[in-house]
Order: C-alpha cells, then structure tokens, then sequence
C-alpha cells in the first residue's frame, strides 16, 4: 500500500496485515504466553531430590613413609614439586614422616593422590595411596 501523496509505503496504518494497531507481530499472534527469565518451568513427570540421594565418592589420601635412603633436601625438593606447598611446610611433612614414621600429605580425589604418589615414588620415596 502506498502513501497517495509521495508514493512511499504505509506503515502502521490501515486495517490490512499484521501491522495495524492492537496486532502482534504474526509469529506472536495466538502464541502461549512466553515465561519470564527466572520464572520456573514445571516439567511433567519429574521430582525433586533430597540432598541426601546424593552419593560422594570418600575422599583418597596419599600417605608418605619413612625411608632411610634419602636425605631431607631430597624429600623436601619432591615434597614441593608433588603439592605445590611451600619449603617450610615440606619441612614439616619430612620431620613428620622422620619422627612417626609416616604422614598424610594429599587428600583428594583419587586421581590427584596417585598423580602425588606418582612424583613422590619417581625418586624412590616409599609411598601409599588409598581410600580413606
């Protein structure tokens, strides 16, 4: 449709196509209403969980034993390079494995013990991973 006067189109005027007053655009018009964001949708045939229907895996622990076959700088030096701890926090973790005899030094998932145990046991280090 065209303006008579300036040969341009019309818009939002006249009684024909989805652009006359009061329409919705044609790919709203007779569409269920569309949710707002953060409004729940409720879906059929699903429940809710408790809190407690969910199972964690227990936590894995690489322990360190004493060995007399090495010296402290070299437990200290792979102690740092395995956990990423400081060099007074290996130093205690040594002294501990001198002194009792063992010391836990990881507690996590499994796969991050055994990758510990692994930097540990490559310079021979004497070294146990398992489930606590």
């Amino acid at each position: 449709m065209a303006d008579s006067e300036h040969g341009t189109p019309r818009r939002g005027r006249g009684r024909d196509g989805p652009w006359r007053a009061g329409v919705r655009t044609p790919w709203l018009a007779g569409s269920p209403a569309i949710p707002r964001l953060g409004t729940p949708l409720e879906v059929p045939g699903t429940e809710e969980l408790d809190e407690t229907d969910v199972a964690v895996a227990p936590p894995w622990m690489t322990i360190l034993h004493n060995c007399d076959c090495h010296t402290f700088e070299d437990v200290v030096k792979q102690l740092m390079k395995a956990i990423a701890c400081s060099e007074d926090r290996a130093w205690e973790l040594a002294w501990q494995v001198h002194n009792t005899g063992k010391a836990v030094v990881k507690v996590g998932p499994e796969t991050e013990c055994v990758r510990v145990g692994n930097i540990l046991a490559a310079i021979g280090l004497v070294v146990t991973v398992m489930q606590s």
